[in-house]
């Protein structure tokens, strides 16, 4: 099947089931063998390895990742694009195939995902998860973020995703790309941007660039956050109003529980200019500012 994922196959094959590409699910197929390769050895599979794939597609990544992994769990959100891989991957038993959405909703993981990977976990004792995925553009940030809050928290996530998407993984303070998102990765991550990719290594081809990135969790950055799902929350809340006044903000977003002064107290402990802005912070800061935070709402 590896061999096959050549635009010209993928055409004969989904012609002769009578289908076409739907671009509301983000169906780019990756016909690039040479780039299947890099993902595959960059995400550095073995048999300790439970994977999760979301966008099955036509299996191509899928068989070579079965033929390296303890188990692979992959979904795929197309009904008749299910029933085609299928066909392509039967006979593979470490492989469970889901057919529904990933996501639960716009900011959650679908629980029978996460249900799934904990079982396939727990019937390989000692293994580690990873994702490895040609995600489609539109649920990348969600499927990416929310699966640094799963336990246990993935080895590391490679994927195909928007350029754009992943210059924001790595942006610095104070430039147009830096966002909640580019806190939240590199307050957990080490991130690499491991190749960019032009639209004709894609069939269809998309409308913009894309790049391949290697997302590995780092614990002693993770050691530094008193409460990940709290520094989410918070970064994300900061961030929905990133060029107002950072203290305006805090004021609004804890306005019953905490007064003006308060605020003011906790902020004069980092010496803030009255002007601060969050998406002027660095990752340090910000890490600092909500185990501060979260520390004075406890009390």
């Amino acid at each position: 099947m590896s061999a096959r994922q050549t635009q010209s196959f993928l055409i004969e094959r989904l012609k002769e089931a009578g289908l076409r590409p739907q671009g509301k699910h983000g169906q780019n197929f990756l016909i690039d063998l040479n780039l299947l390769d890099l993902l595959l050895r960059t995400a550095d599979l073995g048999p300790q390895d439970v994977v999760l794939e979301v966008g099955t597609g036509m299996g191509s990544l899928t068989s070579q990742m079965a033929e390296l992994a303890a188990e692979v769990v992959t979904v795929e959100i197309d009904a008749r694009l299910f029933a085609l891989a299928s066909e392509e991957l039967d006979g593979l038993a470490n492989i469970t195939m889901l057919q529904q959405d990933a996501l639960k909703n716009k900011n959650n993981i679908h629980p029978t995902v996460l249900q799934t990977l904990q079982e396939k976990l727990a019937a390989h004792p000692g293994s580690r998860l990873k994702l490895l995925a040609n995600l489609p553009y539109n649920i990348a940030t969600p499927i990416l973020s929310n699966l640094l809050l799963f336990n246990p928290v993935p080895a590391s996530l490679t994927a195909t995703i928007q350029k754009e998407l992943a210059d924001r993984m790595i942006a610095a303070p104070s430039t147009k790309d830096y966002s909640a998102l580019s806190i939240w990765m590199q307050a957990l991550c080490d991130v690499q941007i491991v190749r960019e990719m032009s639209p004709t290594v894609f069939w269809p081809r998309p409308k913009v660039h894309s790049a391949i990135i290697h997302i590995v969790p780092n614990a002693a950055k993770r050691a530094q956050l008193s409460d990940p799902k709290f520094f989410h929350e918070f970064i994300r809340s900061i961030f929905c109003h990133r060029r107002k006044f950072l203290r305006g903000v805090l004021v609004n977003m804890y306005s019953e529980k905490l007064t003006k002064s308060q605020i003011d107290e906790l902020l004069a402990s980092f010496d803030f200019p009255t002007d601060a802005r969050a998406e002027q912070l660095s990752v340090d800061t910000l890490i600092r500012l909500a185990n501060t935070m979260q520390k004075r709402l406890a009390s």
